[in-house]
């Protein structure tokens, strides 16, 4: 039962915007630091690739760390879970504003990113308790919403404070935001949000059910086919665009909003019929990746494109984050958990195919198609999985009894 069918709970909105607040800060911390390498580089006399190691370290923290994370907090109360990740969550940035040297700077990013996926994980579950059943995708999709405006709002402000007071100061700024979440958390979580019973054999059995694996193996394809384009969307506006850091930022800006606008579409999609919608939109987002490897080449075709495709790849999220939760119903913490490392893993997968390409020689404006590859793949994943569910309502269906036609 969810707490919006009990009707003890505070207003809605209230917790939702407390676990997006929450959420901004965490988004903002994992990207940040991409436009702030070459200052920690120079500060920490480490070279550019050590300090992008940094980026895969968070990233493979969250992939592998946040389900033990998530194990070892099942039985503890929702709400002060919650509390104790924001507060491993501000540790965390604080260690980042005063690492010394490289490695501890390394080790406070790793204990920052094992609240990244937990946090993600158990909130997603929350916020869906909070809601009726058929808004369940809508209310991921608004805490999901911090993530998206930490695109637009967050990683701006946080690189250009970082140049402008040092990067230090960026994270001390991440560390305030995490203060704020979690007051708004303490004050604006319900109390009663029920805490399910949990039997380790029997979540293990739910996370490695057919779909449930399905599931998480459509969501790394479709986070990889993301960031095989956008993790060197800088170098392509740069050298296929020809636009100036001034410009990019700004095409930067636009994608982010397509990511916020494609978050809350993709809710109500999910709402609406799940897997239709992720099978729908994978089919629209692979021409729409093929158009940019020709609409990069001209300013304005490519901002209208970045656009679209920001918000067709996030409007994949939530349907797919609810589509884990509700088909392991007898883990959905830990399986929603272990989805947020599958979207990561999705992440460094993509970085690595899209890497391998331009060291094969693949030229940057080529890059979209193989985001169109990897969106294929996640689209027969979705069709199988969607003609799973049509062969299971089928052989659950009564079947009729026959007439009797024995003579009287």
């Amino acid at each position: 039962m969810s707490l919006a069918d009990s009707g003890a709970r505070s207003p809605t909105r209230l917790p939702l915007l407390a676990l997006a607040l929450a959420s901004f800060g965490i988004g903002t911390t994992e990207f940040v630091i991409m436009g702030l390498l070459p200052s920690v580089a120079s500060d920490l006399a480490v070279t550019i690739p050590q300090a992008g190691l940094l980026v895969t370290g968070y990233a493979l923290s969250v992939t592998f760390g946040s389900p033990f994370l998530a194990i070892a907090t099942a039985r503890l109360d929702r709400r002060w879970t919650l509390l104790l990740l924001m507060g491993v969550f501000i540790a965390g940035n604080v260690l980042c504003a005063i690492a010394t040297d490289y490695w501890l700077l390394m080790g406070a990013r790793v204990a920052t990113a094992l609240c990244h996926g937990a946090f993600f994980g158990l909130g997603a579950v929350v916020a869906s308790t909070l809601v009726a059943p058929h808004k369940r995708a809508q209310a991921i999709a608004m805490m999901f919403a911090g993530l998206t405006l930490a695109n637009v709002l967050g990683v701006p402000f946080g690189t250009a404070l970082g140049e402008a007071l040092g990067w230090r100061t960026t994270f001390w700024a991440v560390s305030g935001i995490g203060v704020a979440a979690a007051l708004a958390l303490y004050a604006w979580l319900p109390r009663d949000i029920p805490v399910p019973k949990v039997a380790f054999l029997q979540e293990a059995k739910s996370i490695t059910s057919r779909q449930v694996v399905l599931a998480m193996a459509i969501s790394v394809l479709a986070s990889a086919s993301l960031f095989s384009v956008f993790t060197y969307i800088a170098p392509i506006l740069q050298n296929v665009t020809g636009l100036s850091p001034h410009a990019i930022t700004i095409m930067l800006l636009i994608f982010g909003v397509g990511l916020t606008a494609g978050n809350f579409i993709g809710g109500r999609l999910g709402d609406w019929r799940l897997m239709p919608s992720v099978i729908g939109i994978f089919c629209v987002l692979m021409p729409v990746l093929a158009v940019f490897a020709f609409t990069s080449h001209f300013t304005l075709p490519a901002a209208v494109t970045l656009f679209i495709w920001g918000a067709l790849a996030f409007a994949l999220v939530s349907p797919l984050q609810m589509r884990v939760v509700t088909q392991a119903s007898d883990a959905p913490n830990l399986a929603s958990t272990i989805n947020q490392g599958a979207f990561n893993l999705g992440n460094a997968i993509g970085a690595w195919a899209g890497g391998v390409g331009i060291t094969w020689g693949m030229a940057y404006d080529q890059l979209p198609y193989m985001g169109v590859s990897l969106a294929f793949a996640g689209l027969v994943l979705a069709l199988v999985s969607f003609r799973l569910d049509a062969v299971r309502e089928t052989s659950a269906r009564p079947v009729a009894a026959e007439p009797d036609c024995a003579p009287t």
